[in-house]
């Protein structure tokens, strides 16, 4: 999904996804939505989700409380960027 096809919350969670220092109050509900709504999402048996976008397969490690970890929103970073949702991406798509 291009990212000016994102509704506008999904594009404030990427966003602070790619803020710098890292955000502690990341909500786990919110990355879901972000993340559903540019691939599938799936739990997997080893307390982590499964992400797949296009050809591109990713994870995020768990176990996924109410709050991410900076672990984890590292690992959604680099699962973004992977997707080819970037930081430059979003900056043009709110021009």
């Amino acid at each position: 999904m291009p990212v000016t096809k994102m509704d506008h919350h999904n594009r404030q969670t990427a966003e602070r996804i790619y803020r710098h220092p890292t955000s502690h109050n990341i909500q786990w509900h919110d990355v879901k939505s972000l993340l559903e709504s540019l691939g599938e999402c799936r739990e997997t048996k080893h307390d982590s989700f499964e992400v797949k976008v296009g050809e591109v397969t990713g994870y995020i490690h768990g176990p996924l409380t109410r709050e991410l970890t900076v672990d984890q929103v590292v690992q959604v970073r680099h699962l973004l960027r992977d997707v080819g949702v970037t930081e430059e991406s979003l900056t043009k798509a709110a021009e």
